[in-house]
């Protein structure tokens, strides 16, 4: 538009100048642009492109193969074109990159009439999560750099790589294994199979708890004791709120949480017991879902915009697989787990409060936590005293956070507290706890 805006003010001083050399450099001038214009939009608007990518899932180390295709199919040649498959920013960054690109995803070339531009690229999968690969953009224009045309192509398509899975030892003891069948220390229910004992007769009792023969033999009613119900299975709490993880610490504290959270989640499934998820974080798909992509940014720069993480999001709704049994759990826990991203909105404690009627009494509550504070102890105190069994996974703690950690989940009631410094640990997570070769001591300055 701004050359447009010259020619006429060249114009208008040819017409006061009275001058037809200036005029008629005016008039070529003006046709030039025309020119140009109508060339750089027939040009641009006669590419067409197609995108190959068969792998949708994919685990860390993997590596997804993607081809696209970009067709000529105007009549006229293409002098230069530039492509690009976006990627978002977050996924490549520097210092800490989750993708890994082997090949040309940008590539500047011309082509002829009919011609075919193939770009194949690798990309190589180092972290877990949800990434959109794609749209494929297109800047062209004429030679004289007077006019440039933008065009997105394809849309995008979207990748899931789910997080590593560490095999935990220390299950094989089934009578002192820390997850999987352990007696409450609350009465809250009696399993009938289970007798313990017998008692006399209280009034109220039902008939079907009257133990008959020590009736017959003693001459007295008698009633019959159960054992308490046994623990089975597992709910993992993920404390995913963005307070929680540095700058400093990240990526790695986050990924050593999920981490922690997806193999725990293999461990209880691999013994056949009931396994569910809650966490306060945000899911991915749910977000492209709201925020969506932009379909026909204008500029470069927009497109890019399209494909980046919108880093603020207040979701306030926690994520949920519910706990139980079934072939599938471990499936749904492993695609929550690759999709979840960190967020400002619900709380761990707002997160206990939002989803305590759907725990299960009869199953482990796994707090797995990268901070504690006095609220999280509270809400945790307030599921062990009303008869859940409730463990704390520490996550990248230091000595002095450690100690008023332990000591506010202690004062609520909280025994069952594990440290996590790196991943090399992981495996040794509950055989610790078990065989109690390697008491938990805390390091006081």
């Amino acid at each position: 538009m701004k050359w447009f805006v010259g020619v006429l003010l060249l114009l208008l001083a040819a017409l006061l100048l009275e001058s037809s050399l200036l005029a008629y450099v005016v008039y070529v001038l003006l046709g030039l642009l025309l020119l140009s214009r109508w060339l750089a939009r027939s040009w641009i608007g006669g590419l067409s492109a197609t995108r190959d990518c068969k792998q949708f899932t994919a685990d860390i180390g993997d590596r997804v193969s993607v081809k696209l295709s970009i067709v000529n199919e105007g009549g006229l040649p293409v002098p230069w074109v530039l492509a690009e498959d976006l990627l978002p920013q977050y996924s490549r960054g520097q210092r800490f990159p989750r993708l890994k690109i082997k090949g040309k995803r940008l590539q500047i070339a011309m082509l002829r009439g009919g011609a075919t531009l193939e770009m194949k690229y690798q990309i190589e999968c180092l972290m877990r999560g949800y990434f959109q690969i794609g749209p494929l953009t297109l800047e062209s224009g004429d030679l004289f750099g007077l006019h440039r045309r933008f065009r997105v192509l394809t849309e995008p398509v979207f990748l899931l790589v789910y997080p590593r899975i560490v095999p935990l030892l220390g299950y094989d003891v089934a009578s002192r294994r820390p997850i999987g069948d352990v007696r409450m220390s609350h009465r809250l229910y009696e399993d009938p199979t289970r007798i313990a004992g017998v008692r006399p007769y209280e009034a109220g009792d039902p008939l079907n708890r009257v133990h008959w023969r020590a009736t017959a033999r003693t001459g007295a009613l008698h009633s019959k004791i159960h054992e308490p119900s046994t623990l089975s299975g597992a709910t993992i709490l993920l404390d995913f709120h963005i307070d929680g993880y540095p700058t400093q610490g990240e990526p790695f504290r986050s990924e050593l949480a999920v981490t922690t959270a997806v193999s725990l989640a293999n461990a209880v499934y691999e013994m056949g017991q009931q396994i569910g998820l809650a966490t306060n974080g945000r899911d991915a798909v749910d977000r492209i879902q709201f925020e969506g992509w932009e379909h026909d940014p204008r500029t470069r720069q927009g497109a890019r915009r399209s494909a980046a993480l919108s880093e603020k999001n207040e979701r306030l709704q926690p994520l949920l697989v519910e706990t139980r049994r079934g072939v599938e759990q471990l499936q749904r826990i492993r695609e929550t787990l690759a999709r979840v991203e960190l967020t400002d909105g619900l709380t761990f404690a707002e997160l206990v409060t939002e989803s305590i009627v759907r725990l299960p009494r009869d199953a482990t509550v796994l707090a797995v936590l990268s901070t504690v504070s006095v609220e999280t102890a509270i809400c945790l105190g307030t599921l062990s005293r009303g008869g859940m069994a409730v463990t704390a996974v520490l996550i990248l703690l230091d000595d002095a956070t450690l100690e008023q950690a332990y000591g506010r989940l202690v004062s609520e009631g909280i025994r069952d507290i594990r440290h996590l410094k790196n991943e090399e640990e992981l495996p040794e997570l509950c055989r610790r706890q078990v065989d109690r070769s390697s008491p938990y001591t805390l390091i006081v300055s």
